[in-house]
């Protein structure tokens, strides 16, 4: 869970995945990783070309922030537009954000020609993302309600119904939870639980922040 001001749902990858295949001898390996800056999107790129520095090429494309507010792509010596945009367009196409993806290729002898080039670097990004977990990261708001011992099993049932998750529970003179309210709905949530304990719940609102919920 991250904190931030401004939170908005978005895809990204749950962890780093490594794929490759063979286009007319020439290698393609593709690494996928998640990025939440521009400054650890270049330090991945950078650490991957040293894990390949005997390789021809090692192309890249990035997008950053929840609402891709940082794009880049690097054809690393492959004719313009015939590597790093391609990727940047497969990433784009699934919404993916908060990623970094670097295609690395060995030169197998054979040209490929543009049109050869736009479709293994294509493919080498969709290979690579069908071996990552991918996951939603959705907004909530984390919340401390307080309230008598009486009303546990009620504010229990509700909890578990509207999917409010309580990460932490405390009891001494009132019974005190944590938990995670989704953004959309905690009003409407906190209103009920108001009705529940007839106005006796205490309610600290803390701070948002971000859940990963695996897309299956």
């Amino acid at each position: 869970m991250i904190r931030t001001n401004k939170l908005r749902a978005y895809k990204t990858i749950a962890h780093s995945a490594v794929c490759e295949h063979d286009v007319n001898k020439s290698r393609f390996i593709a690494n996928i990783s998640r990025t939440d800056s521009e400054i650890s999107a270049v330090e991945y790129t950078e650490s991957i070309k040293r894990k390949y520095r005997d390789a021809r090429h090692n192309c890249s494309a990035y997008i950053i922030g929840a609402d891709g507010r940082q794009q880049k792509f690097d054809d690393d010596g492959e004719p313009s537009g015939t590597a790093g945009h391609p990727m940047l367009e497969v990433l784009q196409k699934q919404n993916i954000f908060d990623v970094t993806v670097v295609v690395t290729r060995y030169f197998g002898g054979i040209k490929l020609g543009a049109g050869g080039l736009i479709r293994a670097y294509s493919h080498a990004v969709s290979l690579v993302l069908s071996q990552a977990i991918i996951v939603k990261r959705i907004p909530f708001e984390k919340i401390v309600i307080s309230f008598g011992y009486e009303f546990v099993g009620n504010i229990e049932n509700y909890s578990d119904k509207n999917k409010i998750i309580i990460v932490n529970k405390e009891y001494a003179d009132k019974v005190k939870y944590t938990a995670l309210f989704d953004i959309i709905k905690s009003e409407k949530n906190l209103a009920a639980l108001m009705d529940i304990t007839a106005g006796q719940c205490k309610i600290n609102r803390q701070c948002q922040v971000y859940c990963d919920i695996p897309i299956l």
